[in-house]
């Protein structure tokens, strides 16, 4: 064998290792001119990608849902059709709770009582006792946890959209307004405070006073203010034609709004059925003081009351039952009196800010014209002063439509005003 052949041979089984000229030639392989600015990109859209991906969180691959390509919706709409529709019952006791061979007893209306199972897809911390529940038809496990029953006309009472009223639209009531808000306002946001003292927060606040002073005007401001929960309850939506109907209206009222975290039960025109009892020998008002009872119940009865307060408005607080007005049940009597000069200023004031007005009108001097007039009078003022100003064909309103206006509402309506009236009442 020549000895170039065996020199090879031996190369090959131990071979040279590479200097470093050789690494940087390999390292060269490969590369293009672009070569590493398309890798740095290339490094970025993955970490963009991972970020996208971290932020829209859960996608459909994630849920295990197949590709919308794969969906059989016409098998799906035919096995949902099939399936039993439920029915409802309602579980009156719970035998061995919290061990894994618990048993609910349900009574289905007008069929039996059973003792069932649960289904697999409820948690048995779901069911509790006095509960409806969803049944399936065959063997009566419970299915699903139905939410209380509550009248829709009574759902229908919250208020969904936040009032767009804020204090600032509240004239002259300032001290109403820091009532209201000691009331409503601190025991919500700052609980600590009554807690620290040992006191239970004032639970109910009647607002009385003549007609347009801003009593519901104030609890629209409030509803705005509180994240709570806001109820609104006209009195004589409660009077109903049925025996009890009115009384288990206002049960299912506050069962709603003790479900809530927060709420605040607004009954306005209060005295369409809180007025004082008294027999008048027919029995035809009976209902209506049944309905009475049942709030004064609820205010302060044998069940806590929990985070909800109760504000009432009426004009006619001399014809509400005792029962009623008393501390534990409404804690706060809130007078809205007529507004004094400054009030009535500050009133005209809030009333033209949206008003297309001559500069330097004197709403002091027509505050001072103004006596004895609430605030539903002065923005009628303004209202008018505007209808003297558009019969005028005129684009902004002058002092002079704001005197005719005072003329014609607050001279010529007197016999109309209800401020009289309330004084003899009250």
């Amino acid at each position: 064998m020549p000895a170039d052949i065996e020199d090879e041979i031996k190369d090959e089984k131990n071979p040279r290792p590479l200097d470093e000229d050789d690494i940087a030639l390999l390292k060269t392989y490969g590369l293009g001119p672009y070569s590493t600015s398309i890798k740095k990109a290339e490094k970025e859209i993955k970490e963009m990608a991972k970020k996208i991906n971290d932020l829209c969180g859960i996608k459909e691959s994630d849920t295990g849902l197949a590709a919308p390509s794969q969906w059989d919706l016409v098998s799906d709409k035919q096995m949902m059709q099939e399936e039993q529709p439920l029915q409802v019952a309602r579980c009156t006791k719970i035998i061995n709770p919290n061990t894994d061979d618990a048993k609910y007893v349900i009574n289905v209306k007008q069929i039996a009582k059973f003792v069932v199972g649960l289904g697999d897809k409820v948690s048995p911390t779901d069911i509790e006792e006095g509960m409806r529940v969803g049944v399936d038809r065959n063997k009566y496990q419970i299915q699903i946890p139905l939410p209380p029953k509550i009248d829709p006309s009574v759902t229908m009472m919250t208020v969904e959209e936040k009032p767009d009223v804020t204090y600032n639209d509240v004239g002259g009531c300032k001290e109403q307004i820091e009532k209201m808000r000691e009331v409503v306002e601190l025991p919500m946001l700052h609980p600590e405070k009554f807690v620290k003292l040992g006191i239970d927060p004032p639970k109910g606040v009647l607002c009385y006073g003549p007609p347009g002073t801003g009593k519901t005007l104030l609890a629209r401001a409030v509803a705005n203010r509180t994240d709570a929960c806001f109820i609104r309850v006209i009195g004589s939506e409660l009077v109903q034609k049925y025996v009890g109907e009115g009384a288990r209206m206002v049960r299912e009222l506050f069962q709603m709004a003790r479900s809530k975290k927060a709420c605040i039960v607004f009954f306005d025109e209060v005295d369409a059925i809180g007025g004082a009892r008294f027999d008048d020998g027919v029995g035809g008002d009976n209902e209506v003081q049944r309905t009475m009872l049942e709030i004064v119940n609820q205010l302060d009865g044998f069940d806590a009351r929990g985070n909800i307060k109760v504000l009432m408005a009426t004009n006619r607080p001399d014809t509400l039952d005792p029962a009623l007005l008393r501390p534990g049940r409404l804690d706060r009597k809130v007078e809205f009196g007529l507004p004094d000069l400054e009030s009535r200023t500050q009133i005209f004031k809030i009333h033209t800010r949206t008003m297309n007005c001559e500069r330097d009108i004197r709403f002091e001097l027509l505050a001072r014209l103004c006596p004895n007039s609430t605030g539903a009078d002065i923005r009628s003022v303004c209202t008018e002063a505007g209808m003297f100003a558009i019969r005028a064909r005129r684009k902004t309103v002058t002092e002079k439509d704001f005197l005719d206006a005072v003329n014609k509402v607050i001279k010529g309506y007197q016999k109309f005003s209800a401020t009289p009236k309330y004084m003899v009442y009250n």
